[in-house]
């Protein structure tokens, strides 16, 4: 049975991650359902309810994992399959395609994962970091947008597929109907773990897992927040550091320091913010994960349910966090309150005392270490800031861009068309308003930093919800100083972001903006906008104003002194809105 052990861990780590891709691209999905039958009402409010029903009812498969182990190995190899086979057409960029494969992955594998908890208990937490690692590494190979989402994925998918099958059958005959990795007697059921798994998946899904949310969380920068967060994800499994750690924390009152120190942390990442709130939000993941290996017990089937659902309300929670103003009132604000709420609950199991300490069976072997060296030496060229071809003089084009978070109208995600559109522009500063930073509903991916990567540009980011989303400003000047403001919003929150640019030997003052929906909205926004710009000369600023040129909005600029370049040029400029058949000019 050892030797099923191997291939058993690794099929379950690729489910693991299937199951992650899957879950990141369904709320992506859902993010346009929604949007559609809500604001467009091109969806019919009873097919947006069956589909988020059968979205439920994904979630609720564990309670059917099987006791008996000859049906347990089974079921593993065929749930494994179902989610390998159907994970592939997933990574077509096709919403109705990406919904329904994305269901069928989510099924399977939290059936798969249930499985494994009743029969391989000890496979479970190894392969579940194992999943945390590749899809972080998969997203910071390709600049935070998965590579696996990508077109030209699709064969290496097919190819994942088929590794996954032959791991499977290995580990189904090489000990398909023994334990494979403790059994039930050692690791009793629990219900508390499997509703801590569920909490631990929200916190990795929205934020933990994911170098561009710790960055943007704790304002520091990417490029040091990658390498460090793998090193904070892949150093729980090492044997030495975990055993140092749990020696320091065992008993309940270790366990009341872990919850202690994880709360403090995740904390410190919003609240003290800098490589302070960096550090915090490290030590919160690498406790997190920790504790996953203290429990001696397993999530049981009914725990995992319970967990499936806590997840799915979370993340609902969270998404009314950013969009309180179309949903929730009560809501904003509350996106910090959730992830604690979240972190208490994933370390509830800590509180149990733990078992006696039983020998070591195998020697540590410290060449183990050079896996785990190579992966952070590629995060850390992949993270690795872009080269800059700084434009050195004017003149200046500029350009406004409302990306909608990369999606286009059909809510296809279009980050690389946005890049060729501003590409083929020529511009020089591009302002770009709904800017998402790390949403799961838009595939986790900071839509600021791929474009700047993308493009050889320099990208400033104002967050305005959550510190995940907001406005940028993309530029080719080197840029000397950059910071940005709220302004006053009673709905939606909006902002100004400015980097002072380089032009030559002259400065440049670039604004970007974003005002309301609501007339009295916009004018208090403006005063407010107005009163950061101060008597800067020269400046620019463009943005979407949600305003037309015959508007008193146009009308406090002009008396600014701003001067409307299509005017002064004598261009006839284009309609902005709505995005299919424009009609008016908003920005």
């Amino acid at each position: 049975m050892h030797e099923a052990r191997l291939p058993r861990t690794l099929e379950a780590a690729a489910v693991l991650l299937f199951l992650l891709q899957s879950v990141r691209v369904l709320f992506s999905v859902l993010f346009g359902v929604i949007y559609d039958t809500i604001f467009e009402e091109v969806i019919p409010l009873t097919a947006a309810g069956g589909i988020l029903l059968l979205v439920v009812l994904a979630f609720l498969p564990p309670p059917a994992a099987p006791r008996r182990r000859e049906r347990g190995a089974s079921l593993l190899l065929a749930t494994a399959l179902v989610a390998a086979l159907v994970r592939i057409p997933v990574t077509i960029n096709q919403p109705t395609v990406r919904l329904w494969s994305s269901v069928i992955v989510i099924g399977a594998a939290g059936l798969y994962l249930s499985t494994l908890a009743r029969h391989h208990p000890r496979r479970l937490v190894p392969a579940l970091v194992l999943a945390l690692v590749a899809d972080q590494f998969l997203r910071t190979a390709g600049d935070t947008f998965d590579l696996a989402l990508r077109p030209w994925w699709v064969p290496v998918q097919a190819a994942m597929a088929a590794g996954v099958g032959i791991a499977g059958w290995r580990a189904y005959k090489g000990g398909g109907s023994g334990t494979g990795g403790g059994s039930p007697q050692d690791h009793p059921p629990g219900r508390i773990e499997g509703v801590a798994i569920g909490a631990l998946l929200f916190l990795e899904t929205s934020l933990l897992d994911f170098p561009n949310g710790v960055a943007r969380w704790s304002g520091t920068s990417y490029e040091a927040a990658a390498p460090l967060l793998m090193a904070a994800t892949l150093l729980p499994p090492i044997e030495p550091a975990r055993r140092w750690t749990l020696r320091l924390l065992r008993d309940a009152l270790g366990g009341l320091l872990l919850l202690v120190l994880g709360l403090a942390g995740l904390a410190a990442g919003r609240w003290v913010g800098g490589w302070t709130g960096l550090a915090g939000l490290l030590l919160a993941q690498y406790l997190l994960l920790v504790a996953l290996f203290r429990s001696d017990r397993y999530p049981s089937p009914g725990g995992l349910a319970l967990g499936s659902l806590l997840f799915l309300a979370l993340n609902f929670g969270l998404a009314f966090a950013f969009t309180y103003p179309y949903t929730i009132p009560a809501f904003r604000g509350m996106g910090q309150p959730m992830l604690l709420a979240a972190t208490l609950l994933a370390f509830l199991p800590a509180l149990r005392p733990t078992p006696p300490e039983t020998p070591k069976s195998e020697t540590w072997n410290p060449l183990s270490l050079l896996p785990v060296a190579l992966i952070l030496l590629l995060t850390a060229a992949f993270a690795w800031p872009r080269p800059v071809t700084y434009r050195e003089s004017g003149p200046l084009r500029v350009g406004t861009y409302n990306i909608h978070y990369g999606y286009n109208t059909t809510w296809q995600l279009t980050l690389e068309e946005i890049a060729r559109t501003i590409e083929e522009s020529n511009a020089d500063v591009v302002m770009l308003q709904e800017v998402d930073a790390c949403r799961i509903t838009s595939y986790g991916v900071d839509n600021g930093l791929w474009l700047a990567r993308r493009l050889g540009m320099r990208v400033v980011f104002q967050p305005t919800l959550e510190n995940l989303s907001g406005i940028a400003l993309l530029t080719r000047f080197p840029i000397a100083a950059a910071d940005g403001a709220l302004l006053t919003s009673e709905l939606e929150q909006t902002g100004i972001v400015h980097a002072r640019l380089q032009v030559g030997n002259e400065e440049v003052d670039a604004y970007g903006i974003w005002l309301g929906l609501e007339p009295e909205e916009r004018a208090r926004q403006l005063t407010d906008a107005l009163a950061f710009i101060g008597d800067t000369s020269p400046a620019l600023l463009g943005g979407d104003f949600n305003a037309t040129p015959d508007s008193p909005v146009y009308a406090r600029l002009v008396e600014a002194g701003f001067v409307d370049p299509f005017v002064a040029l004598g261009i006839d400029p284009a309609p902005t809105s709505p995005a299919i058949g424009p009609r008016n000019r908003i920005d």
